[in-house]
């Protein structure tokens, strides 16, 4: 199976449950909740992750035209869960779309643009911006329960949920 498939499959997941996490707050405002010492709420961290990936996936490798705005992913506070949602909804389909249609010869390519000033593989930097985004779950993740102090899990990162699970 292609890298491509496989690094979609693996966001789209991250994605999915980024959903859950967001749906799993019981009050919306939670979301937003700043408590030392984290200082990233679950809602920035949803704008910062979508906005990388709508960006790196969608609009470099799949043009969607996506433009954006790095800086406003942390000053933008109160944003609607609703809206919310529809963001990390928009990012799944501009991933799917956009890894649909990457070859390998382009994954063994440079990334058509510089990141962190330096130039990265294409493929490489595939990996590295799916291992971003469970990191930037698993901060959501500990985000909820220690502003909710509600434990239960969102079955985050689960490996029945990869592309090549198969019942034993």
């Amino acid at each position: 199976m292609p890298i491509a498939t496989n690094v979609s499959a693996m966001l789209s997941r991250e994605l999915r449950a980024l959903r859950r996490e967001l749906e799993s707050y019981e009050r919306e405002d939670d979301i937003w909740r700043l408590t030392p010492p984290i200082s990233n709420s679950a809602g920035t961290l949803t704008l910062h992750l979508v906005g990388n990936l709508r960006y790196y996936v969608g609009a470099r490798l799949g043009r969607s035209g996506y433009v954006r705005d790095r800086d406003l992913e942390f000053r933008d506070r109160g944003v609607p869960r609703e809206k919310l949602l529809a963001l990390v909804d928009t990012a799944i389909r501009e991933v799917e779309d956009a890894l649909s249609h990457v070859t390998e010869a382009q994954l063994d390519a440079p990334f058509p643009e510089p990141v962190a000033k330096m130039h990265l593989n294409s493929g490489d930097f595939l990996m590295h911006l799916a291992v971003h985004a469970a990191y930037h779950l698993g901060q959501v993740d500990y985000h909820r329960r220690l502003v909710t102090g509600d434990a239960k899990t969102v079955g985050a990162v689960s490996p029945t949920e990869l592309s090549t699970a198969r019942p034993a």
